[in-house]
């Protein structure tokens, strides 16, 4: 198969809905020499910011001259960002010669989109050799396709409310399916919150005789003025670090990443001071509190703030966050999945929207403009605009919007995605 063909071939497989369980991976990666058992990984799971903590560490790492892959899910727009050597995409030679090799493996045995992803990354980082392969979990943990690694070290970023359906519908049940990563004896990094998900974590590694360290408790990142912070390590302390991505909530974050890197010293991986206050100011994660500024054809900029919140807790990072910038309106473009928890989601930000557009990203499981109107609190006295399209909504935005104003694009990854070839192209060249 050539890449079109991969990706048609790959693009087929969401027809095999969600499955959770580790029997069809360990079956395949058995046939093709086990490529997992090589590779020394990191495993990043937690309801949000796991993409960001990966992203710290992958930027870190090969900053201090690592050949460093990340496999992170889902993508904005193309495929190929879901897999990475250091700053560099998959090629489209490299997706569709490992692509057609987990083909012919499979022969006719079924496998899901997901599973076929993480198959590829595990093969194309075991024939690259690289020094350290990232992990982000998919959903849950416990039987997520990524879960039969065993790393140097796992990180559970938090725990909060999100794919209930498939995950549970309590904290303590999202909790348990999100320790499911935790290792036998494998160090542990968390940011949980002292409620039931760090009883439940806690308990977990006590059974598996595994050191926790908390953010918080055992390390901790605490700002020290004018935008700069301090990592108190447990063997390690750093001045005057800034974080290159936006949010208050981006410090926690990145101390969850040096955690990490500082529990992989004793397995050769060094960083000096220097190699992270450099490169921290270095992290980029597109999508995620991305501004963007696009120049009109009258001249004027206008200014958009893309981010993939799209869980309750997200939401509310995000609304926090807003107070970062200077605007006069928030016009905000708006979609999400149906099977996502709406009515909070939308309601938690529409609170600060002067324009509310409701628009429905390309996906089956897309919910309608009208049907995101029926979740919005009737008392909302902003306007409300309804288009089918993402491209129907930026023009509705382009039309409306001046220089003054934050056009806030959010609640799902897929709106983002959309929304950001449409403004400044494709992100995988």
């Amino acid at each position: 198969m050539n890449y079109k063909e991969t990706w048609q071939y790959l693009d087929d497989l969401q027809f095999h809905k969600i499955k959770l369980g580790l029997d069809s991976m360990n079956s395949f990666l058995a046939k093709v020499g086990n490529p997992q058992l090589g590779l020394s990984c990191v495993h990043v799971g937690g309801t949000n910011g796991k993409g960001s903590v990966s992203m710290n560490i992958l930027t870190i790492l090969a900053g201090a001259g690592y050949r460093v892959g990340l496999f992170t899910s889902p993508h904005l727009s193309s495929v190929r960002e879901r897999f990475r050597i250091g700053h560099d995409y998959i090629s489209e030679e490299k997706f569709a010669e490992i692509g057609s090799r987990i083909r012919r493996v499979l022969g006719g045995d079924p496998i899901t989109y997901f599973e076929f992803t993480t198959a590829l990354a595990m093969l194309w980082f075991a024939e690259e050799k690289v020094d350290m392969a990232i992990f982000e979990v998919g959903l849950g943990g416990r039987l997520d396709a990524t879960n039969v690694i065993t790393p140097l070290v796992s990180v559970i970023t938090n725990v909060s409310m999100d794919h209930e359906a498939y995950l549970g519908d309590t904290l303590r049940q999202v909790a348990g399916e999100k320790a499911g990563i935790i290792k036998d004896q494998i160090p542990l990094v968390t940011g949980v919150a002292s409620d039931d998900s760090l009883q439940v974590v806690e308990t977990k590694c006590q059974e598996l005789n595994v050191p926790m360290y908390l953010l918080g408790r055992d390390f901790s990142c605490p700002s020290t003025g004018e935008g700069q912070w301090q990592y108190r390590g447990t063997s390690r302390t750093i001045d005057q670090l800034q974080c290159g991505m936006r949010g208050a909530y981006q410090q926690g974050n990145s101390g969850l990443a040096l955690a990490a890197i500082e529990l992989l010293a004793p397995h050769g991986f060094q960083v000096s001071d220097q190699v992270v206050g450099r490169y921290l100011k270095k992290v980029h994660w597109p999508g995620r509190l991305e501004s963007i500024d696009v120049q009109q054809k009258e001249g004027e900029k206008l200014h958009y703030l893309l981010d993939g919140a799209h869980n309750p807790a997200g939401m509310e990072s995000l609304l926090a966050s807003l107070d970062e910038y200077d605007f006069k309106r928030l016009i905000c473009i708006w979609g999400a999945m149906a099977d996502k928890d709406i009515g909070t989601t939308l309601n938690t930000i529409a609170g600060r929207c002067d324009v509310l557009i409701l628009t429905k990203p390309d996906s089956e499981r897309a919910a309608s403009p009208v049907a995101l109107q029926a979740h919005l609190d009737p008392e909302f006295q902003g306007e409300v605009i309804l288009v089918d399209t993402v491209e129907r909504a930026l023009a509705q935005v382009q039309a409306r919007a001046d220089a003054d104003d934050l056009i806030l694009v959010a609640g799902s990854l897929y709106l983002v995605g959309a929304s950001r070839v449409h403004l400044v192209g494709e992100l995988v060249p």
